[in-house]
């Protein structure tokens, strides 16, 4: 705590002088330029910043979806994959995705910043996708094709070119994710009411514009891929990473930056450490007693003050505080004495973890869109006139529902929900979070009629063990598509705003990748249960529900299984929810 806090301080109180004596025209949640000054609020963030960082948003996620949407059919038709085998390396890749940005929110958190470290990740990407694009177009790295049903296996050479692009994708969506979404709400200030409510606007069309990329990327590029080759299929998103990176530097001078608090895994621990070692002190009764700083703002770099809450009080000994624990002015050790701020950055932590494991089975759920729905898909009627969907396509109308949705979500459901709670977004956000959750159980029940009404046409065709898609047009994939979409919209965006509204100033980015880490165990946890359910069910030389010929298996069953999973997981989330209790700012 040397010159470097005393000058963090006297900056502070500068701000703060100057917000009071011209009428709050800098933003007062600590926010700074490219230049580490204080922002005035006309000349930067807001909507303006927000368009540049949205423009990378959207760029970054047509390239995903340029991937992840077709990515089954391309494992299977020209890397040779079986059905169970492309799912379980689809669902662990896209679970790989979600897991790698707990490496950047820890970079940005502690040293980088949100900026620099999306910036710093698109090498990585684009790295990566240069890679796959090459595999799809040399000769030399590409499979030899089908002859006479017979397809040979693809070369270990071939596998490991290929999976080392699609991880490093991988890597390089671990810095753009958690920190991205973060980055554009920081554009609004957190103590202006009127900016508060534009920052519940932009999570939804945040969302929204990821979603405009994904349905580019299920008609356009799916199509592509399928009809004029996976070389240029994989090369656009190549190119719109480019697009990406330009539109983030552009919008540079507009940004509100939000400073790095330092280490929040080694405040999490100094908090542990210091509450075990006082573990037989006696608590005193009044909480004023414990430890915090006197200075206008936290000992934590870009964070405001947390109040004290009398829950899990085991952890407040780490803040007790003995003459001899204080050295002179703001000098004091972490390792001996925790603030109660510091405290209550863990206490928070605490209380989503029930909140976040419930998002688990729901990411699950949405892992099915881009498997085992696609899947389905091919074995139904595709053909329309003369036109073909790709089977991947039909995720077009995920997207179509989530874009619907959104703008009617903002502009109809908030004003008349707001009437009768009397809450600023209309539904909180753990009630937002539940109506998703309750709408997915619906989603896997139609899926899971429309696997039977599949089979049972399947049957009377005597078309059972045949490989070959029933006469039930695809389109009856629709409403399953659709209300996973509706789903996303309370969940996944409820999730956002959640786990950035309750999440401690200093831990914004850990906390945004926490919620993205429910993706990816949804994804492995989607390919756990394949893997449980395909070896219980084939035991004893059995089909299985899920063999290489659907027709013969019960992909119905496995889609009642996870309507069951998402239930039970409702229930439990219902408990939980109800007894949480939100963080308060000094």
């Amino acid at each position: 705590m040397g010159s470097d806090r005393k000058e963090e301080i006297s900056s502070l109180k500068d701000a703060l002088l100057l917000q009071s004596g011209v009428g709050g025209f800098y933003a007062g949640d600590g926010s700074v330029d490219f230049k580490g000054k204080p922002v005035l609020k006309n000349k930067s963030g807001n909507w303006k910043a927000c368009s540049f960082i949205l423009g990378t948003f959207f760029c970054e996620r047509l390239a995903f979806y340029g991937i992840s949407t077709n990515l089954v059919n391309y494992l299977i038709e020209k890397l040779h994959q079986g059905n169970v085998s492309a799912a379980r390396n689809v669902t662990t890749w896209q679970g790989t995705c979600y897991l790698t940005p707990l490496i950047g929110a820890i970079l940005a958190d502690t040293y980088w910043g949100r900026y620099w470290t999306i910036a710093g990740f698109t090498t990585f990407y684009l790295t990566g996708l240069c890679t796959i694009t090459l595999s799809a177009s040399v000769p030399a790295l590409k499979p030899a094709k089908c002859i006479n049903s017979k397809c040979p296996s693809a070369a270990p050479a071939q596998y490991a070119v290929f999976f080392f692009g699609l991880y490093m994708i991988a890597l390089g969506t671990g810095g753009i994710k958690p920190c991205i979404w973060p980055f554009g709400a920081d554009q609004f200030d957190d103590t202006d009411p009127r900016e508060r409510v534009k920052k519940g606007s932009y999570f939804n069309w945040f969302y929204f514009s990821q979603n405009i990329g994904a349905i580019i990327a299920a008609s356009l590029l799916v199509w592509i891929q399928d009809n004029v080759g996976w070389g240029l299929g994989f090369g656009i998103p190549t190119l719109l990473i480019g697009f990406a990176i330009a539109s983030l530097f552009l919008g540079t001078p507009f940004y509100r930056f939000q400073k790095s608090g330092g280490s929040p895994l080694t405040r999490i621990c100094q908090v542990l450490v210091v509450s075990f070692r006082k573990r037989n002190v006696a608590m005193p009764g009044d909480s004023n007693l414990l430890f915090e700083t006197q200075d206008i703002s936290s000992a934590i770099k870009g964070s405001r003050k947390l109040k004290h809450s009398d829950e899990l009080r085991c952890l407040d000994r780490a803040a007790l505080v003995s003459d001899a624990e204080i050295g002179t002015g703001d000098s004091y050790d972490p390792w001996r004495v925790c603030t109660v701020t510091q405290v209550e950055e863990l206490k928070i932590l605490i209380r989503m973890f029930p909140i976040w494991a419930t998002g688990i089975v729901f990411s699950a759920v949405y892992a099915q869109m881009s498997t085992l729905f696609v899947e389905q898909g091919k074995m139904m009627k595709r053909a329309i006139g003369s036109f073909t969907i790709p089977a991947a396509s039909l995720s077009f109308f995920n997207h179509i529902s989530v874009i619907l949705c959104v703008p009617i979500y903002d502009r109809v459901i908030v004003p008349i929900a707001r009437k009768y709670t009397g809450k600023e977004r209309g539904f909180s956000q753990l009630q937002r979070i539940g109506i998703g959750l309750f709408i997915s159980v619906i989603c896997m029940s139609i899926a899971a009629l429309v696997e039977i009404k599949r089979l049972q046409l399947a049957k009377a065709l005597g078309l059972i063990h045949e490989e070959v898609a029933v006469p039930l047009s695809i389109l009856w994939q629709i409403p399953q598509y659709v209300l996973l979409g509706s789903a996303e919209v309370f969940t996944f965006i409820g999730q956002h705003e959640f786990f950035y509204e309750q999440a401690p100033d200093a831990m914004r980015s850990l906390c945004s990748a926490l919620s993205l880490l429910t993706n990816s165990l949804g994804n492995y946890l989607s390919s756990l249960i394949l893997t449980i359910v395909s070896g219980i069910t084939t035991e004893g030389g059995k089909t299985g529900w899920i063999p290489d010929n659907l027709n013969e298996g019960h992909l119905d069953y496995f889609f009642w299984l996870l309507a069951g999973l998402s239930f039970l997981n409702m229930i439990v989330y219902m408990v939980f929810a109800r007894r949480y209790k939100e963080k308060k700012t000094s």
